[in-house]
């Protein structure tokens, strides 16, 4: 998919530890009768024109998905900007101009993101999703960004220096800000158990 003249590539973040779900792929727990990862897919799938998964470990528990799957290229796991540096570097590899992440443990993120991000990028082209809570304030939703394959040796090098948290690369590249709002948190994530329960809820009021 193209935004004006910028060719749009997703990638899936998958990558964590999932330490407060008692570890393995968070991606793989089930919510109204689908994977996580199957929601991410159905929501990212129609706005992008590449999918790619980015995940560490045996890339065969993956291979229902006929998707290219990523491993981090910096041990130790990182966080998600090595994510978002691999899914950079596969985009570019396959001709995009710009990738799109997202997480893969968020299965009500906006069926219009790409278009928001697109529309909110800064100077450089980065975008980031935010929402608002109850109370009215913006929250930055890091993970679900817009990211240019051409700033990948400048995340890259920032990596290399220790840089781990999304937000702050973000705002080196005078990121835009992207905010959605919805009946619920389009940004829940699942990281434990009770939070598996509280998804089935949302998938029910938005069906």
């Amino acid at each position: 998919m193209t935004f004006g003249a910028v060719s749009l590539a997703g990638v899936i973040l998958a990558g964590g530890l999932a330490t407060r779900m008692g570890g393995g792929d968070k991606g793989m727990r089930e919510v109204a009768g689908k994977r996580l990862i199957d929601h991410v897919i159905d929501r990212l799938t129609p706005q992008v024109a590449g999918l790619a998964i980015n995940a560490n470990g045996d890339p065969a528990r993956w291979a229902g998905y006929g998707l290219p799957v990523l491993a981090d290229g910096i041990a130790g796991h990182p966080g998600p900007l090595a994510g978002i540096l691999a899914g950079m570097g596969w985009a570019a590899e396959q001709g995009f101009d710009a990738v799109v992440s997202v997480a893969a443990d968020t299965p009500f993120f906006p069926r219009d993101l790409v278009r928001g991000l697109c529309d909110a990028a800064g100077p450089q082209g980065v975008a980031i999703a935010a929402s608002r809570d109850q109370a009215g304030m913006v929250r930055d939703q890091p993970t679900f960004g817009l990211w240019p394959v051409a700033l990948r040796h400048d995340l890259r090098a920032a990596l290399a220096g220790g840089m781990r948290k999304v937000v702050l690369w973000a705002d080196a590249q005078a990121a835009g800000r992207a905010v959605f709002s919805g009946p619920a948190d389009p940004f829940f994530n699942v990281n434990t158990p009770e939070d598996l329960a509280l998804a089935e809820g949302i998938a029910g009021d938005l069906a």
